[in-house]
């Protein structure tokens, strides 16, 4: 096993975690039906985990842990500069 196992792990679960909130407020604010939608928020409950378990899951696919954490980080910057750009546009 190699030494870089606990930076994979917790990139994936931290960064992992905030990334699976940002791609489900996306969806809330650009789906179907817009934020309002009848049950969107129910749903968009529901799907954080699956989305956070696959993140997680695939974050140990990276060469080092400096890889995760800065793909990690930078899927991150993208997701929220989209929510930001999603709420804006979408009000």
């Amino acid at each position: 096993m190699r030494p870089d196992w606990w930076s994979k792990s917790l990139g994936g679960v931290i960064l992992g975690f905030t990334l699976a909130v940002a791609l489900s407020g996306v969806f809330a604010w650009a789906g179907p039906g817009g934020a309002q939608a009848l049950n969107k928020y129910q749903f968009n409950m529901w799907m954080l985990a699956p989305i956070w378990l696959g993140i997680v899951s695939f974050c140990f696919l990276f060469r080092s842990g400096r890889d995760c954490w800065t793909w990690l980080g930078g899927a991150n910057l993208a997701a929220y500069a989209a929510l930001y750009v999603c709420r804006a546009l979408f009000r």
